[in-house]
C-alpha cells in the first residue's frame, strides 16, 4: 500500500496490520480485555480447566459434561510416546529444553500415522495428540538429563497434575496442580503472536501440522517471545529484597533498559490474564516457604506505577516464572511450560488457517543500489 506520494507504506514487524479474520481470539489492548470465541479470560480463568478451554478452542463451543468426559479420555489415552523419540530425547538431552522440544515434536512425525493427512478430522486428531505429547517431551527430557527413570503418566490424574507429577516424580498438591492448570489456560492462545503466526505462515505452504507446530516452537524459543518469565525470575534473583527494587527500576530506566514482565506488544493497560496469577504467587510463596518472591513482585509493581500511564504495565510472564520456580522447576524449563499450555492455540491457528489457505507472502521495499555492471574477478 502507498501513501500520497506513492511511496509504499512501510508497517515494521507488521504492526497494526490485519491478515486476515478469526472467531477465536478477541484482543483489546487499550482496555486490556481477552476472550475466547466470547469467552472472558476472567469467567475461563475462575471457572473453567484447561481439558475445557482446549475444547473449546479446538471446537469453537464449551463442552457439556458427556463431551469432555469423551475429549478428557482422549487426551490421556495420547499420553504415549514412542520408544524412537525417547531415544532421539535421550540422544541430544544436553541441549537446550526448548531445542529437545523442537526435535522432540518433528521426531513425532515420523511416527504420526496421519502425519500428511490435512483434513479437519485428521488435524483434530493430531492437535489432541500433540496437547498430550507435548508435555511428555518436556518431563521425559527434564528427567533424562537428570539421570533419573522417566515417570510414566498417571492416567487419573489432570492434564496439569499429571506434567507436575511427570515432571516431579510425585502427584502435587490440589492447589498446585490447579494454580498450573490456570498458567495452562492463561497461555493457551494469544491472537496472531510470532509463533502463532509462524504456524500460519508454514500452514500457508500446505505443509502439514507437525511441521507448523515445530516452526511455532522454534519461534517461542526466541527471548523477545518465549523467555520474558525465565528473565523475570533472573531479576528477582538479582534483585534479591523488597527494599532493593525502587532503585533497581531507578537504575534501569535511566540507563533505558526494559524492565522484565512490564509492558506488551498488544496491551497498554495491564495484561489481563496477570490479575489470576498474582494471587497464586501470594498464596504459594507462603506455602514453599519462600515469601519473598512474592513480597519482590510486590516491591517492583509499586516502584513501576509512575510508567503505567505510559503504557507499560505488568503482563503475564510477570507472575508465571516466580510460579514455576515455587514448583521446583529449573528457569530453562520456563518456555516448554509455556509451550505445553500453547498447543490448541497453535493447533486453532492451523485450522483456521487450512479453511480458506493462501500463502502468506508479504513484500520488501527494495532500497539498495541501482543496476551495477558486473566487474570480471580479474578486474576487481
Amino acid at each position: 500500500m502507498a501513501d500520497e506520494s506513492g511511496e509504499a507504506r512501510i508497517h515494521r514487524g507488521l504492526k497494526g496490520v490485519y491478515f486476515d479474520r478469526s472467531p477465536a481470539t478477541f484482543i483489546d489492548g487499550k482496555a486490556g480485555e481477552l476472550r475466547y470465541f466470547g469467552y472472558s479470560i476472567h469467567d475461563l480463568a475462575e471457572n473453567s480447566s484447561f481439558e475445557e478451554t482446549a475444547y473449546l478452542l479446538f471446537h469453537g463451543e464449551l463442552p457439556t459434561s458427556v463431551q469432555l468426559n469423551v475429549f478428557d479420555a482422549q487426551l490421556k489415552k495420547e499420553r504415549v510416546l514412542h520408544p524412537q523419540v525417547l531415544k532421539i530425547i535421550d540422544a541430544v538431552q544436553d541441549a537446550h529444553p526448548m531445542e529437545v522440544l523442537r526435535t522432540g515434536v518433528s521426531a513425532l512425525a515420523a511416527f504420526d500415522p496421519e502425519t500428511e493427512d490435512c483434513s479437519p478430522e485428521a488435524v483434530l486428531r493430531k492437535g489432541i495428540r500433540l496437547t498430550s505429547q507435548v508435555p511428555m517431551i518436556v518431563a521425559a527430557h527434564h528427567r533424562l538429563r537428570n539421570g533419573e527413570e522417566i515417570v510414566q503418566p498417571d492416567m487419573d490424574l489432570s492434564h496439569a497434575a499429571n506434567f507436575l507429577y511427570m515432571i516431579q516424580g510425585e502427584a502435587p498438591t490440589e492447589d498446585a496442580a490447579r494454580l498450573m492448570d490456570l498458567d495452562f489456560i492463561l497461555h493457551a492462545e494469544h491472537g496472531s503472536n510470532a509463533s502463532s503466526f509462524t504456524a500460519r505462515v508454514v500452514t500457508g505452504t500446505d505443509a502439514n501440522l507437525h511441521a507448523a507446530i515445530t516452526a511455532a516452537v522454534g519461534a517461542l524459543s526466541g527471548p523477545a517471545h518465549g523467555g520474558a518469565a525465565e528473565n523475570v525470575m533472573r531479576m528477582a534473583r538479582e534483585i534479591g529484597d523488597p527494599a532493593n527494587a525502587k532503585e533497581y527500576v531507578k537504575a534501569k530506566r535511566k540507563n533505558r533498559e526494559a524492565i522484565m514482565g512490564f509492558g506488551h506488544r498488544v496491551y497498554r493497560a495491564e495484561d489481563p490474564r496477570a490479575r489470576h496469577l498474582r494471587d497464586g504467587v501470594e498464596k504459594l510463596s507462603v506455602e514453599k516457604g519462600e515469601p519473598q518472591w512474592n513480597q519482590i513482585l510486590t516491591a517492583l509493581v509499586d516502584a513501576m506505577k509512575p510508567y503505567s500511564r505510559h503504557g507499560v504495565n505488568v503482563n503475564v510472564d510477570f507472575y508465571s516464572g516466580v510460579i514455576y520456580h515455587l514448583h521446583g522447576i529449573p528457569q530453562d524449563l520456563f518456555v516448554p511450560i509455556f509451550a505445553v499450555g500453547r498447543v490448541p492455540g497453535w493447533t486453532l491457528q492451523v485450522q483456521q488457517q487450512m479453511q480458506s489457505n493462501i500463502l502468506i507472502r508479504p513484500l520488501l521495499q527494495y532500497n539498495g543500489a541501482d543496476l551495477r555492471p558486473y566487474v570480471q574477478l580479474s578486474e576487481r
